[in-house]
């Protein structure tokens, strides 16, 4: 696959300044002017102001000018309104709006990180304590792995991002969402159907599910209310979660452990319904993940236009 990752979610919120010190907070390391990076990926985030909170911006990373090229083709062959900015292609998304930005990007170069010893009946991999209850450095993300949208038309989103740039599907959730991906992770976007178009969360990976619940325990420590769902584990892309929800409303979650893909003909993709399109374990979702409490005032503000 010429693609191979996210490079970049640019988030329109109405409270820029408070979103940002939560994201610090969470873990992102503050480049200036509102952009935040990972250990892995450089910069990942950038925090604008709109009337209300959406997408404003993907960025999808490919290897060369050949593969910007292909994609100009296809979305040339959609009749998606597109624009070139030097090698780079952008893409309106012909739903929501939020711009899709292909360019040519490093691949990220993850350095191996030893597997956590865990001890389990008849077997002893580590002696001593479990290095989760022992570690002390502060939660940094490795990189950003993916993004959920809800859509208004959820098979022209798909269209856009299968036909138009190239993702694959991994599996569905019934007829309400398709998981996608532009890299060997199991998803790298999942669009949901919605009724207003919005940005749902971001999720960014850490190293194991030890430091999934070091870094809720200290987002949560001061601010309990931020607390939205977890520990649990996914069915779809078997990955441990916890999500939290930032000032503006988007939930932000931890992630380990998400099944790989690395190449296409390994995997089918199957449709999951009810709670296992969800999760696999943990306590049940909240109301307020499914419809989260701000989608009326969202409704009421899609035709208000957002700045970047």
């Amino acid at each position: 696959m010429s693609l191979h990752r996210l490079t970049r979610v640019v988030m329109g919120v109405p409270n820029v300044d408070e979103t940002a010190a939560y994201y610090e907070e969470f873990g992102l390391d503050p480049l200036g002017n509102n952009s935040f990076g990972t250990r892995d990926g450089g910069e990942q985030l950038k925090i604008v102001h709109a009337p209300t909170r959406r997408l404003v911006e993907l960025g999808v990373g490919v290897d060369n000018d050949d593969d910007v090229a292909k994609v100009t083709a296809q979305m040339s062959r959609l009749g998606v309104p597109i624009s070139h900015n030097g090698s780079e292609l952008l893409a309106q998304e012909p739903i929501s709006g939020f711009t899709a930005r292909i360019h040519v990007a490093p691949r990220i170069a993850q350095e191996k990180t030893p597997a956590t010893p865990y001890n389990g009946p008849g077997r002893t991999d580590r002696f001593g304590r479990a290095p989760g209850v022992v570690r002390e450095t502060r939660i940094k993300p490795r990189k950003l792995g993916h993004t959920v949208i809800g859509t208004v038309d959820l098979a022209a989103t798909m269209k856009f991002f299968t036909e138009g740039i190239g993702f694959k599907v991994s599996d569905y959730v019934g007829d309400k969402g398709a998981f996608m991906r532009c890299s060997v992770d199991h998803h790298n976007v999942l669009a949901l159907a919605a009724p207003v178009n919005f940005l749902h969360h971001t999720s960014w990976q850490v190293d194991d599910i030890d430091d999934v619940g070091r870094g809720a325990k200290a987002m949560l420590e001061n601010n309990p209310e931020r607390h939205i769902w977890g520990l649990g584990r996914h069915h779809a892309g078997s990955n441990f979660f916890w999500y939290l929800k930032d000032p503006a409303g988007n939930f932000s979650e931890y992630y380990s452990d998400m099944d790989c893909i690395p190449e296409d003909e390994i995997w089918t993709p199957e449709t999951f319904h009810g709670a296992q399109g969800l999760f696999s374990w943990g306590p049940p979702p909240p109301p307020s993940f499914l419809e989260p409490d701000d989608l009326a005032a969202l409704m009421t503000g899609t035709h208000a236009p957002a700045s970047a």
